[in-house]
């Protein structure tokens, strides 16, 4: 008889979902939006019923499924799947992996939504078989995950490798979700990009970057190909938000002699126009013998990394 297993991935905006074979083959993926009003009360039975509606469409008996692994992006405790905090989707003390349980009769397993991707891309991606891995999701925020001796680090309270956390800036720094000020977060961000590119175009008066400014349309997008295009104000922002990110990345790195750095999320669609400086940062910050071991790569499973990260972690419990 096949098995299956699913992902979860949730997100700000929506949640993606996954039915994935043994081999990691995906046999249907879709999304459902993430509805977090009333603090994302509803999103556990929406992920329910979705899966349960979809498992229908395949004809695949819910018997046929071994477990539900799920990514939430906030502070989870992996053995019981509880969500201390996910400010993006309001989520504060929500026992998330005993309701999904609840739900669909399926056993589940929950951790951060970056380590799922780092097992994604550890499985079947872009760190493929390595056993020390660092692997950073830049967004809305900055995710990180990272597999030490084979295995995801989780930290005695699950916030291992909350690299988006470290602080950059000690002071005078933008506020941050997590209640800080001067995260790395706030400055290697999509997010912070964009802040750093306002603030980079009040100087520079002659700066493309100042129409999409006046169109309320500026993304980090435009911040790269800005740069790309010779635009100073932007490739100085490119300059500094990757040197940041370069030495948070080497301090990290330092823990734990990393053979493969990933680089994953919606901004490193920028692709070598951000791992180019990316890396000479890295390395330039680095212990040298460090820097020797690790290369650096572009994720390569894209929106399908949580999800596969959430079928390897039912595979792997199992």
């Amino acid at each position: 008889m096949n098995h299956y297993y699913i992902g979860a991935d949730i997100g700000g905006t929506t949640v993606k979902l996954a039915i994935i074979d043994e081999n990691g083959t995906i046999v249907k993926k879709w999304e459902i939006p993430t509805n977090t009003d009333n603090q994302g009360e509803a999103i556990p039975s929406d992920i329910a019923v979705s899966i349960t509606n979809t498992l229908k469409e395949e004809t695949i008996d819910s018997s046929m499924v071994v477990g539900i692994g799920a990514g939430a992006p906030g502070f989870v405790d992996t053995t019981t799947g509880y969500i201390h905090e996910a400010v993006n989707i309001g989520w504060k003390d929500f026992d998330f992996g005993n309701l999904l349980k609840e739900l669909t009769g399926m056993t589940v397993w929950v951790d951060n939504d970056a380590n799922l991707a780092a097992l994604g891309e550890n499985w079947l991606g872009a760190g493929e078989g390595c056993t020390e891995l660092i692997a950073v999701t830049l967004g809305t925020g900055v995710g990180g995950g990272i597999i030490a001796n084979g295995q995801i680090l989780n930290g005695a309270n699950g916030t291992a490798a909350e690299i988006g956390h470290v602080t950059v800036v000690p002071d005078g720094g933008a506020p941050c979700n997590c209640g800080k000020t001067g995260c790395l977060e706030t400055v290697s961000s999509a997010t912070g990009i964009v802040r750093k590119a306002k603030e980079a175009a009040e100087y520079h008066p002659e700066s493309k970057l100042n129409a999409y400014i006046s169109e309320g349309t500026l993304t980090a997008k435009d911040v790269f190909e800005a740069s790309k295009a010779g635009d100073e104000a932007a490739s100085g922002v490119i300059s500094e938000i990757t040197d940041v990110l370069g030495m948070a990345i080497a301090n990290m790195a330092i823990a734990i002699n990393p053979e493969k750095i990933v680089i994953g999320g919606g901004v490193s669609q920028a692709g070598d126009l951000l791992l180019a400086p990316l890396e000479k940062a890295y390395r330039k910050y680095a212990l040298p013998r460090t820097a020797e071991a690790s290369s650096f790569g572009i994720a390569e499973l894209g929106n399908d990394a949580g999800v596969i990260g959430g079928a390897f972690l039912v595979k792997k419990n199992t």
